[in-house]
């Protein structure tokens, strides 16, 4: 059995509201959390795990969501997470040591009051958010019902791996 490759997260803490500042931010996702996360969703999509890869994951506030959503989406409102895939050329890629996967934007006031409104533990809803965000920096989407089979397959499955229920149920 093959190893894991190296997932670098760069966590950045973005956000200003002072429910999610200072001492209240100690129970938000580590960088460890996130990295297994996205281990597991790269193992479910097959990526070669001979390649270690970086990922930026970006902790923001309602505000910076709503901005980047309308500004990217055309959607006035924020959201639970924005992915980024890295767009340099494939021979950038091959020449560096870890593969740029991209960025993902993951607004802390939503992920919170979706977890209430969906009845669901909040570090689970984290997981599913961020798996189904490094799917997005894979290519993965869900913009027919067909692709979006394939997905929510890949994610149940990834959750599952990670002892985590069905989100979708």
């Amino acid at each position: 059995m093959q190893s894991a490759s190296p997932i670098l997260i760069d966590l950045q803490l973005a956000f200003t509201e002072p429910a999610f500042t200072g001492k209240e931010a100690s129970g938000l996702p580590t960088a460890e959390d996130f990295q297994r996360w996205a281990q597991a969703a790269l193992q479910e999509a097959g990526h070669d795990p001979a390649q270690a890869v970086e990922i930026t994951v970006r902790l923001v506030d309602a505000e910076e969501s709503q901005t980047l959503n309308r500004e990217y989406r055309d959607k006035d409102k924020p959201t639970n997470v924005l992915s980024f895939p890295s767009e340099l050329p494939d021979f950038l890629r091959e020449q560096l040591d870890e593969l740029p996967l991209g960025d993902l934007v993951i607004c802390v006031p939503v992920v919170a009051a979706e977890a209430v409104e969906q009845g669901k533990a909040e570090r689970d809803h984290w997981a599913h958010l961020t798996i189904h965000g490094v799917l997005h920096l894979l290519g993965y989407d869900h913009i027919d019902d067909e692709e979006a089979e394939v997905m929510e397959g890949k994610e149940i499955t990834a959750l599952h791996d990670l002892g985590i229920a069905n989100p979708y149920e």
